[in-house]
C-alpha cells in the first residue's frame, strides 16, 4: 500500500525559492481548486518543464516502450493475425467476423483514456501502470492457448486493448511533465515504439511460425513484451504533484470550446477509416498473386515507413505546429487508401505501403499532442483522456465496416473508397479546428 504524503504547499510567500523537481508517489493529494486557482499555483510549484536531463529522457524512453508494446504490437501487427486467422485458426469465420478482434483492441486501447487520465491527474500512476502491465503480459501468452473463436475476442481482443489502453494513456500523459518546448519532437520519438513493434512483429511472426508454430510464436511475442515492459516500469515516473481539480471524472467544461469538440469529432472520423488499410493489406496483397510469406513484410514495410514519419512531424509540429503537420499528412494518407486497391503488382504495393505508412505515422504520433494544448496542465490527463475515449468509437467501428463492405462486394475497392472518404472528411474538421483554435486562417497550431 502506498504511503500519502502531504504536498508541497501552493501558496508559498514570494521570495522563496521555488521547490526542486523531484517524483510524486501514488495517491498523493491536493485539495479541491478551482481551475483558475489551480493553473496558478501548479504552475508556482512546479516550475518549467526541463526539456531534457536524464530523468526526462529517461521516461521518454519507457514511454517509447509502452508504445512498442501497445500500438506496435496491438494495433500495427494486428493485420498478421487477421490474414493467418483468415487461412488456418479460424477459417470458418468471415473477415469482418474476425475483424471484430482487431477492432475491439482498437477501441480498448483509447477507451480506457477517461479514467486512466482522470486516475493520473489524482496521482495514481505507477501502480496501475504495473498492474496493467502484468495483465497485458498474462494475456498475451494467454493468447497463444486459444483455440476458439470466442475465446480469442475476450483474451486477444478485449482483455489485451483493456491493459494495453491504461499503460498507454499514462505513458503518453506524462509526457507532458517532462517536456514542453520540445513536446512535439519528444511525442514523435515515443510514437517510433509503435513503428518498431508494428515491424518487429510481423518480420517475427512470419519467420517464427513456419518453423515453430503459433502457439510458440506467441509466446516468444509474451517475452518480448515481458522485457521490454520491465524496462519501462522501471524508468516511467511523473515529475508534477497532484492536481485534484473539480469536475470529478468529466470535465464537461472543455466541450465549451468549439476547437476541442470539433478536434473529438475528427478524431472518431479519421479512427472510422484510418486502419482499414493497415488491416487487410496483408489479406489484399494475397489476393492479386502475392505469396503469403511476402504479404506479411508489406505491413512490416508500412510500419518501418511510419518510424520516419513520425519523428518528421515532430519536429515538424515544434516549429509550425502540431494540426499544421497533421492536416497534409493525413490528406495523403486518405488519397493512398483510395489508390490502394488499385496497387497489383509487388513494386506498386511497396510504394503504396511506404508512403501510406510515413503519412498515417505523422498523424497518430501528434493525436493527443491539439488537446493536450487545450487547456491547462493540471488537467491535461483527464482533457486527453476524454478526446481518447470518443475516439474510440471510431476505432470499434472502422475494420468490423470495411470486412462488411469486403465481403460483400468481393474486393477492397470499395472499402477503399469508404475508408479514404472518411478519411478526407476528417481533414476537413482539421481546418475547422485550426481556424477556431487560431482565430485565423494562418499561423502556427
Amino acid at each position: 500500500m502506498v504511503n500519502e504524503k502531504s504536498p508541497v504547499p501552493l501558496g508559498a510567500e514570494l521570495g522563496v525559492n521555488p521547490p526542486t523537481l523531484r517524483t510524486i508517489r501514488d495517491n498523493q493529494k491536493l485539495p479541491d481548486k478551482t481551475s483558475q486557482d489551480i493553473t496558478e499555483k501548479y504552475a508556482k510549484d512546479a516550475g518549467e518543464a526541463p526539456d531534457g536531463g536524464l530523468k526526462a529522457w529517461s521516461v521518454v524512453l519507457a514511454s517509447m516502450l509502452t508504445t512498442f508494446c501497445t500500438f506496435g504490437y496491438v494495433n500495427s501487427s494486428w493485420g498478421v493475425f487477421q490474414d493467418y486467422y483468415e487461412r488456418v485458426l479460424l477459417s470458418d469465420k468471415s473477415p469482418s467476423t474476425i475483424a471484430w478482434i482487431g477492432s475491439v483492441q482498437y477501441t480498448f486501447i483509447y477507451l480506457p483514456g477517461l479514467p486512466t487520465g482522470r486516475l493520473f491527474d489524482l496521482g495514481y500512476f505507477k501502480i496501475p501502470y504495473f498492474v496493467a502491465s502484468c495483465g497485458l503480459i498474462a494475456c498475451t501468452f494467454l493468447t497463444a492457448e486459444c483455440k476458439q473463436y470466442w475465446q480469442f475476442l475476450l483474451v486477444q481482443g478485449l482483455f489485451t486493448g483493456l491493459f494495453s489502453g491504461i499503460i498507454y494513456a499514462q505513458a503518453i500523459s506524462v509526457v507532458s511533465h517532462w517536456f514542453s518546448k520540445k513536446k512535439g519532437i519528444v511525442l514523435g520519438i515515443v510514437s517510433i515504439g509503435t513503428s518498431l513493434g508494428g515491424t518487429l512483429f510481423p518480420i517475427a511472426g512470419q519467420k517464427l511460425i513456419p518453423h515453430v508454430g503459433f502457439q510458440w510464436t506467441v509466446r516468444a511475442f509474451g517475452f518480448m513484451v515481458l522485457f521490454t515492459l520491465g524496462i519501462a516500469n522501471l524508468a516511467i515516473d511523473r515529475r508534477l504533484p497532484p492536481v485534484n481539480v473539480k469536475g470529478g471524472l468529466l470535465n464537461l467544461s472543455a466541450f465549451r470550446n468549439p476547437a476541442y469538440t470539433i478536434y473529438c469529432i475528427s478524431g472518431v472520423t479519421c479512427l472510422l477509416g484510418l486502419y482499414t488499410m493497415l488491416t487487410y493489406l496483408p489479406v489484399s496483397a494475397s489476393a492479386v498473386g502475392m505469396s503469403d510469406s511476402f504479404s506479411f513484410y508489406f505491413l512490416a514495410i508500412a510500419n518501418a515507413a511510419s518510424a520516419l514519419g513520425r519523428l518528421s512531424a515532430g519536429f515538424l509540429a515544434d516549429r509550425i505546429g502540431p494540426l499544421n503537420v497533421m492536416i497534409p499528412f493525413t490528406g495523403v494518407a486518405g488519397i493512398l487508401t483510395f489508390a490502394w486497391p488499385y496497387a497489383s503488382s509487388q513494386g506498386a504495393l511497396i510504394g503504396v505501403s511506404v508512403i501510406y505508412g510515413f503519412a498515417s505515422g505523422t498523424y497518430i504520433s501528434l493525436l493527443v499532442a491539439p488537446p493536450m494544448a487545450m487547456g491547462d496542465v493540471g488537467d491535461v490527463g483527464r482533457r486527453v483522456g476524454m478526446f481518447l475515449t470518443i475516439a474510440a468509437l471510431g476505432a470499434l467501428l472502422g475494420t468490423p465496416i470495411s470486412g462488411v463492405i469486403n465481403a460483400r462486394t468481393g474486393g477492397f475497392k470499395d472499402p477503399g473508397f469508404y475508408a479514404g472518404a472518411i478519411v478526407m472528411f476528417s481533414v476537413l474538421l482539421l481546418f475547422v479546428v485550426r481556424y477556431l483554435h487560431l482565430g485565423r486562417l494562418y499561423g502556427k497550431c
